[in-house]
């Protein structure tokens, strides 16, 4: 069977030229866009067929002009570790799925001076309900003002100590007491120079790991060195450097943490270029349980951190929020995870 060609129009097919296809009136042809349900099937098909030969792309802004009810949400991140942004997508799509939500997703950058901006055509430009905002995009407060300002519903993923102000509907990460965990886990190991690979300054979550270890060396009493703190971000190669430089102290570390698993992925490939065991002669622990985590060999002990229920969780929560229903914020809190790249050390190199 022959596929009818879609017809090449002038300019941009509208409603009215579709409606004219049909042979309907143009608000017939709303309805159907907008999934009412009393429209004839056989009417319904035609008009879809009309859609489809003209190629019609419905302008979602207009239709929010015009009082109809969005059924999209936007997903805004930015983040360079790809297992998380497809997480991220997978539980945001299970959300919008299930509720009977659309989904457009988009990177930005949120170190930007015009994020406000981007975030607002984003959201005017597609005709968004609303928006959830990953970290560290959550985390820009003159943003977030400017979204409130101009009444763009958003839900907020964030680590636990942050405070976002107005009454945005928040999945808060305790990223502080799970960063606890792991250090008390290492110094119960038997660990006492422990090395900290810190992520990206621009990440809330970096200096509330970063206290959770400070918190767990005092409460155990175990001193801390300045010279095993290393600043990176959170990629693979930072680990690497960082974790190169630890190990070239006169003293190295008899273990390393690193902010996020792939940190730690790097931390192991360094201490392998020198020859050394993991964890015979240095345990390295990562954080997320991430691919890398699992992954590594030996797999990473590691902090679980889903990326996927986290954003499914700020999903539902604005959908809830957008339907006018009762919001209240969650918390979560990583678990430790403990797999073989740990053990008690065998010697302080």
């Amino acid at each position: 069977m022959t596929q009818e060609p879609k017809e090449q129009a002038s300019g941009t097919p509208t409603l009215q030229d579709v409606a004219t296809r049909a042979g309907v009136s143009s608000a017939t042809v709303s309805r159907v866009i907008n999934g009412g349900d009393s429209v004839r099937k056989e009417t319904r098909s035609r008009v879809m067929r009309a859609i489809e030969l003209l190629d019609y792309r419905p302008n979602l802004f207009a239709r929010g002009l015009s009082g109809a009810r969005a059924y999209t949400i936007g997903l805004a991140y930015d983040n360079p570790n790809a297992y998380l942004i497809v997480a991220a997508l997978q539980g945001a799509l299970t959300a919008c799925d299930d509720l009977g939500f659309g989904l457009h997703v988009h990177p930005f950058n949120s170190s930007a001076p015009n994020l406000a901006e981007k975030l607002r055509d984003f959201s005017n430009r597609l005709g968004l309900a609303g928006i959830v905002l990953a970290p560290p995009v959550s985390e820009r407060s003159s943003a977030l003002m400017s979204l409130r300002d101009c009444k763009i519903p958003v839900a907020l993923v964030l680590s636990s100590s942050a405070d976002p102000g107005g009454n945005s509907p928040c999945v808060y990460i305790d990223d502080r007491n799970a960063a606890y965990s792991i250090t008390a886990h290492l110094i119960h190991l038997g660990h006492r120079r422990i090395g900290f690979l810190k992520g990206g300054k621009s990440h809330h979550a970096s200096a509330e790991r970063f206290d959770g270890y400070r918190e767990a060396l005092r409460d155990y009493n175990v001193v801390p060195s300045e010279e095993l703190i290393v600043q990176g971000d959170y990629l693979f190669d930072d680990g690497f450097r960082g974790a190169r430089r630890l190990l070239s102290l006169a003293r190295p570390p008899t273990a390393i943490f690193g902010s996020n698993d792939e940190i730690a992925a790097g931390a192991l490939a360094a201490a392998r270029s020198d020859g050394l065991q993991i964890p015979h002669d240095i345990s390295i622990a990562g954080f997320e349980d991430s691919p890398f985590s699992r992954q590594s060999w030996p797999p990473l002990t590691t902090a679980r951190q889903p990326e996927d229920l986290i954003i499914e969780r700020a999903t539902r929560l604005l959908i809830a929020h957008i339907r006018g229903g009762k919001v209240e914020n969650e918390g979560f809190k990583p678990e430790l995870v403990v797999r073989g790249s740990t053990a008690p050390p065998r010697r302080e190199a």
